[in-house]
């Protein structure tokens, strides 16, 4: 029987991937009549018509399903390597990694200078998206795991918890809530209470913190990354809340606010690890979110309240 090999598979994902066989064939480093002829090849070993050559060289029906199934065929070939790389020395191949943007600026500047030196061999690229799009990613085989907050629907996917991370009121110093030692969800009722924008899982993580089920009191001004809305509510236009770990990572310098502990019973979001259930480099990710964890740990300390 012939078989296609991983190398038409790659290009034809590719071509689905960009849509182009230009720019596909410059993201597989080969020559446009190299990709051309290789897609060529495949279609001639499965006997079938993967591209419409006709119409924009789209990838046909039949092709966007192959699409999907090389995918997985190459990833599993890709984690076999790793696998067994990593059988004769953990964490020292390569890993793809998804960060949120509420996580990742904040944690990894602390815990990846520890682990790069404990882990020289270990190569990890990181992709920094809103997480939908990285549990897409993940479960697409693009990326090998994901440091987010929960909770979150992620699918089919294994997670491990790596610490609790708890929400603070941040607060011009001269409000009223600032002279609170604690502030109470229902206090922020009345508030303007200033957002990420929908899409970001702070968002939602925030919502339910202060009980607040109703969004419209948070429409006007929303933001859409943690150093603007900090910007926001020094300039007046209403408080927020914020998670610790991007406070106590700085967070507030170079502005004149104050943070309080929120009262709630769900004042805190989860950070964990997550990847694909039944990946053959469980193992090595445990590890990987073992050492984020202790790594974490050693380098928390508590939200300045000022």
């Amino acid at each position: 029987m012939n078989l296609p090999s991983l190398r038409h598979l790659r290009h034809l994902t590719a071509l689905h991937d960009h849509g182009h066989f230009g720019r596909a064939a410059e993201a597989c480093h080969v020559t446009q009549s190299t990709l051309s002829a290789s897609i060529k090849e495949l279609e001639g070993v499965l006997e079938t018509t993967l591209v419409d050559r006709s119409k924009r060289r789209v990838v046909t029906p039949v092709g966007i399903e192959t699409v999907e199934r090389a995918r997985r065929i190459v990833k599993e070939v890709e984690d076999l390597v790793s696998f067994t790389t990593a059988s004769r020395e953990p964490l020292s191949g390569t890993v793809r990694m998804g960060t949120i943007p509420t996580v990742g600026p904040f944690l990894l500047p602390r815990v990846l200078p520890g682990l790069r030196e404990s882990y020289r061999r270990l190569k990890l690229y990181l992709v920094e998206d809103l997480t939908d799009r990285l549990i897409d990613l993940l479960q697409r085989g693009q990326l090998d795991v994901v440091l987010l907050a929960l909770p979150y629907d992620c699918g089919a996917v294994e997670t491990l918890i790596l610490f609790e991370d708890s929400f603070v009121v941040g607060l011009p110093r001269e409000h009223l809530l600032a002279k609170e030692t604690r502030v109470k969800a229902q206090h922020l009722w009345r508030e303007d209470l200033l957002l990420l924008k929908d899409g970001h899982c702070l968002r939602d993580h925030a919502l339910a913190a202060c009980r607040l089920a109703d969004r419209r009191v948070t429409e006007g001004f929303e933001a859409t990354s943690l150093p603007t809305l900090v910007q926001m509510v020094d300039n007046g236009l209403g408080i927020t809340l914020l998670p610790t770990l991007a406070v106590n990572a700085g967070l507030l310098l170079g502005t004149d606010l104050v943070t309080r502990p929120l009262l709630s019973h769900d004042a805190v979001r989860k950070i964990g690890l997550v990847w694909r259930r039944g990946t053959g480099r469980r193992d090595e990710f445990r590890l990987l979110a073992k050492e984020l964890m202790e790594r974490a740990k050693l380098k928390s300390k508590p939200a300045a309240q000022s």
